[in-house]
């Protein structure tokens, strides 16, 4: 598994790039984790409704092959896109689901944060406010996107839209917690707490010698 901490990115180039390196990657290609943060934009998936976004604004708006609705990243938000061979890991797409929710859960318990998954509505939530959003591309049995975590940032966008499509949904983050860390450290926690589940319970399954190339 190999870790790529890639600061403050533009989106569309960062989408772009993940395409890319799904498109090309091969049997012996390491799985990534690329933990970085995006300036202003909101993102809508492939079955997103316009009609999500309540008010326009200077933020762009930008169409995207992933599952969902809508939703929006920016500073101060934590982003790790996960790009992993399903097939090599004998990962179903649910198992993946579940495995990034668990993740988020563990790393706000750490904190002191009790939050919950919800049946039918992947994310991570504290009380009825949501603090975590995942969104996944799964393509020639390679998962690409991933998920987001709220640490400070400001909120006022996601008021301007239907989060993840759900009416009213308020969105919360780790500083109204009472939780003043930084984006480099939830990286660190999250990177950490998704490599070690994935490799506890959906190990790379390959020939020794050739598992060795991917560590």
């Amino acid at each position: 598994m190999q870790i790529r901490e890639l600061g403050l990115v533009e989106y569309a180039p960062s989408f772009e790039a993940m395409k890319a390196f799904t498109a090309t990657r091969d049997a012996k290609t390491p799985d990534q984790l690329w933990l970085l943060q995006h300036p202003p934009v909101y993102t809508l998936g492939l079955a997103g409704k316009v009609e999500h976004l309540l008010q326009a604004s200077e933020v762009p708006v930008v169409k995207i092959d992933r599952g969902g609705q809508i939703t929006y990243h920016g500073p101060g938000q934590a982003v790790v896109y996960l790009l992993l061979d399903l097939h090599r890991r004998q990962l179903m797409v649910r198992q993946l689901v579940n495995l990034m929710e668990q993740a988020l859960i563990d790393v706000l318990a750490d904190w002191g944060i009790a939050a919950e998954r919800r049946e039918g509505a992947p994310g991570v939530y504290v009380g009825e406010a949501k603090i975590a959003a995942l969104g996944l591309k799964i393509t020639r049995g390679c998962s690409y996107h991933g998920l987001s975590l709220n640490v400070e940032m400001d909120l006022a966008p996601f008021t301007r839209i239907n989060p993840c499509g759900y009416e009213g949904l308020r969105t919360t983050q780790l500083s109204e917690l009472g939780v003043h860390t930084s984006v480099a450290e939830a990286h660190r926690r999250l990177a950490e707490r998704l490599a070690a589940l994935l490799e506890e319970r959906y190990p790379v399954i390959l020939p020794a010698a050739q598992k060795q190339e991917l560590v």
